[in-house]
Formats: structure tokens, sequence, C-alpha cells
């Protein structure tokens, strides 16, 4: 998985070939949520006060 960026424990990668529409994955202490590049959460979800 390549990871674009790690901050406060959250990880943030994309993955080559995934499926549409467009977007990347977030990681957080066993949650994840897929966002679309305007900052929609597509799937998932992270814990309320990481909202991004």
């Amino acid at each position: 998985m390549p990871v674009i960026s790690r901050f406060y424990g959250i990880l943030i990668a994309m993955y080559f070939n995934d499926h549409n529409p467009p977007h990347f994955h977030a990681k957080y202490s066993g949650y994840e949520a897929l966002f679309d590049f305007e900052g929609n959460i597509l799937e998932g979800e992270l814990p309320e006060q990481l909202a991004l």
C-alpha cells in the first residue's frame, strides 16, 4: 500500500488501479474511511474528533 502521508496516527493511502470513483483511504486505530477529493466520506467511518 503506497502511503501518501502519516500524521497524528492517521495513515493516508491510495491504491494503484483501485475502483472508481477516485478516492483515498484514511486509517486510524482500527477505523477506515474512503474519501473523495472534495473531502466527502464515500464509505466507512472515523472517530468524530478526527473528522477530516
